[in-house]
């Protein structure tokens, strides 16, 4: 967190308070009471950087989507000191009903004891919702239809949804990460997001969801809807770490080849990992 300014205080600004009322209204004081209660009740939210928390708030804020997490319309995320914007399913949802092109859509997690057939090529997937459910996931579903009569069906098996997000959440592995605490919820997401930015429609809001999601925001432009986002959270991983283990050789080599060692990496690695003082010495190497 900033040793200036905490993150209430930085809310208290009046040029802050009327950049939300500029953008929300009467609804304005509520939205900013709503973002410090989620600040306040995250440790690791309450010390990332304010200007963070605030950028990813704006971002909610012209999207005009609830930040409450009980909601989950969109979310405010720390990582690593800072807050990222994540869009929830609900929230894609709000954004494409609101273009007014959309008939039907809807996305769900897939039963072992549901599942018939799935074929890629045709993109139809058959399900009997008839039968009792297992209670084992197998696979997530997403399906819009248009107005004008198209629709798509995107269906990924949970296999490859879990490789989707170690590929692209390096905080997948976290006891903390949302793919953790509702993996289900985030699963939803993952097809929803690729079905709609696909192929579907997409309003100005959209795009600036899909672009801002899962970013740390900066140099918000609200008048000229610019801004530059920095995908911490998306860099591939080079060390998956899960628990408190020994680096085998492999593990050594593969830290000395793809990480650029900073002094908080260097830390971050030694905190996780019971390292022999050997190893410490040769990470410390590292440049």
């Amino acid at each position: 967190m900033s040793k200036e300014i905490s993150t209430k205080n930085f809310f208290s600004q009046e040029k802050v308070n009327n950049k939300f009322q500029e953008i929300l209204g009467q609804k304005a004081k509520g939205f900013v009471t709503s973002v410090l209660q989620v600040v306040n009740s995250n440790n690791y939210l309450a010390k990332a950087d304010p200007k963070t928390v605030y950028a990813s708030a704006m971002i909610a804020a012209t999207l005009d989507l609830n930040i409450n997490n009980s909601l989950g319309y969109a979310y405010i995320v720390p990582y690593k000191g800072q807050a990222q914007f994540q869009i929830g399913y609900k929230g894609l949802i709000q954004l494409a009903q609101r273009t007014g092109e959309y008939k039907s859509i809807n996305a769900i997690p897939i039963d072992e004891s549901h599942l018939v057939s799935w074929n890629p090529l045709s993109e139809e997937l058959e399900v009997d919702f008839n039968h009792e459910k297992s209670g084992k996931v197998v696979g997530y579903a997403a399906r819009f239809e248009l107005l004008n009569g198209f629709c798509k069906t995107v269906y990924w098996t949970k296999k490859e949804v879990e490789e989707h997000a170690k590929k692209y959440s390096q905080s997948y592995s976290y006891k903390s990460s949302p793919w953790n605490t509702n993996f289900d919820q985030m699963a939803i997401k993952t097809v929803l997001k690729k079905a709609l930015s696909t192929y579907g429609i997409m309003s100005v809001e959209m795009v600036r969801a899909n672009i801002a999601d899962q970013g740390v925001i900066s140099n918000f432009d609200t008048d000229n809807d610019t801004m530059d986002v920095d995908y911490v959270d998306n860099e591939p991983q080079t060390i998956e770490i899960q628990e408190k283990s020994k680096l085998d050789e492999e593990g050594m080599a593969q830290a000395k080849e793809s990480i650029k060692m900073s002094i908080s990496t260097l830390e971050e690695i030694q905190e996780e990992y019971d390292l022999t003082n050997e190893q410490k010495e040769e990470l410390s190497k590292i440049k």
